[in-house]
């Protein structure tokens, strides 16, 4: 069965995270993406964190169902390969610093003009315009500056990172609904190509619920407050007998009472004063303490069957081996296995969302470098001695 993307060409210009992420979504689900490689050492993501024979385990994770060509930039017949790739894509995904396609000859104005229909999406730091648009800019960098740092951890300690590169994430995620909504346009005959302008500050900006209107209105300005969510009134983390801890979700009215009485206070449950949200919120660390002094006499897996009967969404916070545990994962497709040189059998995570009629799917893990440049290239309609010659030239590897 072929995805939703099937017939969709997809050329990614783009290393490591933000761009990358992004293509092996529209990978997943039936586009053709070929990933374009600098000839010799690839996307620097190929020797990032834990390996496996001397390639990222990352990398065969991220690069799923990708087509690898490697092709040199700086070279005539290079740049040429890539503009014929161009002309023939539907998308090109890139996330160069601004202005670095242009320096190469790929710039939007030379793409556009070869390809109308085309649909170009480029992530960058702080995005293709305004005064910091040359400054370098990591998702780090997107996730202190769009305001999510500011608000996480402890108040007692410096700002934290979520673990993983969330900012990166978030970019890939606003990239691909630009990309599709650029695409329904095309397809559907409304229009030409266009460009998505995705900034990784703003991608996390983006999400970052009321924050503007409480500061401009009430003069509020959201800071950290360790695994409370502020200003709604009981959500928080909570220590159990056992040394873990008990994610507790009790903020909407009805949940509310429904917790008060699963740990037995019926009174609070009927208390005026605790109602509706504001009213849990004056005494957000009252209710806390209530709910911590219950949790601190059980075990988590105690505490959750009392909150699972009483239907109070509640959880343990998990570990990847909690994770890959799971009866739920696993019956819901998540935890899927991937096959390594070497004969190596891994579990690898599995396709999100999931589409009743034309699912995602994994055809294989992250290529070897180069590994489809003679056959991208014969499809363009280079013979092997031309490719052989353009080996000879330094054209591409």
């Amino acid at each position: 069965m072929s995805g939703p993307l099937a017939g969709i060409r997809v050329l990614e210009l783009g290393q490591l995270i933000a761009a990358p992420f992004a293509t092996r979504l529209m990978a997943e689900f039936g586009a053709e993406v070929i990933k374009v490689e600098p000839p010799g050492e690839g996307d620097p993501l190929r020797k990032w964190r834990k390996m496996h024979e001397g390639t990222s385990l990352w990398w065969y994770l991220q690069s799923r169902n990708k087509k690898s060509i490697a092709v040199n930039l700086k070279s005539p017949d290079g740049l040429a390969i890539v503009k014929q790739l161009a002309q023939g894509a539907d998308v090109v995904v890139e996330n160069f610093r601004p202005g670095g396609l242009e320096k190469l000859g790929l710039g939007w104005d030379v793409l556009s003009a070869l390809n109308p229909n085309l649909v170009m999406v480029r992530i960058s730091g702080y995005g293709q315009t305004g005064p910091y648009r040359d400054r370098p800019g990591f998702g780090a960098i997107g996730e202190s500056m769009g305001g999510l740092r500011f608000t996480t951890g402890d108040p007692s300690t410096p700002p934290a990172r979520v673990g993983v590169s969330i900012g990166d994430t978030l970019a890939s995620l606003h990239g691909v609904i630009g990309a599709l909504m650029a695409l329904l346009r095309v397809k559907t005959g409304q229009g030409a190509g266009q460009v998505i302008d995705v900034s990784l500050v703003e991608s996390v900006f983006n999400v970052m619920e009321s924050l503007v209107p409480e500061y401009d209105l009430l003069g509020e300005v959201r800071t950290r407050t360790g695994g409370a969510l502020p200003g709604i009134t009981p959500s928080n983390t909570y220590p159990s007998r056992d040394g873990g801890f008990v994610v507790i979700a009790g903020n909407s009215d009805p949940i509310f009472r429904r917790l008060m009485n699963a740990i037995g206070r019926p009174d609070l449950a009927e208390d005026p004063a605790f109602r509706n949200n504001e009213g849990r919120s004056h005494q957000a660390a009252m209710l806390d303490g209530v709910i911590t002094d219950w949790t601190r006499g059980r075990t988590v897996a105690e505490a959750l069957a009392v909150l699972d009967a009483a239907e109070v969404p509640a959880g343990r916070i998990y570990s990847v081996a909690d994770i890959v545990a799971d009866p739920h994962y696993t019956a819901r497709g998540m935890i899927l296995e991937a096959e390594l040189p070497g004969d190596t059998r891994v579990k690898m995570p599995g396709i999100v969302p999931k589409l009743s009629e034309t699912p995602g799917a994994v055809r294989w893990p992250g290529p070897a470098l180069g590994a489809h440049t003679d056959a991208v290239l014969s499809d363009l309609g280079f013979d092997e001695a031309g490719i052989a010659a353009l080996r000879q030239k330094g054209a591409v590897a």
